[in-house]
């Protein structure tokens, strides 16, 4: 579920509210999903379209979702589906990351490329 909730608090980022209308008092610099899914992707479309300030938050937030192709407990087609999702739905900066034969945990070679990515976004090379 933790791949599941930073995308639905990245959502939450983007229309500067929760679900329920409270607004999200947070500022969201990076998001990371590994081996997850999109709670709410039916009616991403619509809320994105609805404002301009949402669809630059959409344009320029940073998402790196990875997943594994041997993953059992959430099928690599839904990590798939969810990353072809953001994407069709303007969000430009999304990186999707495979693995072949990963199941549903992580391994080195994924959190190098987890710490490496976040480095870059978050400008943390430069410090």
């Amino acid at each position: 579920m933790g791949a599941a909730t930073s995308l639905y608090f990245a959502t939450c980022f983007i229309h500067g509210q929760y679900e329920n209308g409270d607004l999200y008092p947070a500022n969201v610099s990076a998001v990371v999903g590994l081996s997850g899914w999109l709670l709410c992707s039916k009616n991403l479309k619509a809320k994105i379209e609805r404002h301009n300030e949402v669809a630059r938050r959409v344009a320029s937030l940073p998402i790196l979702l990875c997943h594994g192709k041997g993953d059992d407990v959430v099928p690599y087609k839904f990590g798939e589906k969810f990353a072809l999702a953001l994407s069709s739905n303007g969000f430009e900066n999304m990186t999707f990351k495979s693995y072949n034969g990963l199941g549903h945990y992580t391994i080195p070679e994924e959190m190098e490329e987890v710490c490496t990515w976040l480095t870059s976004k978050l400008g943390l090379d430069s410090r």
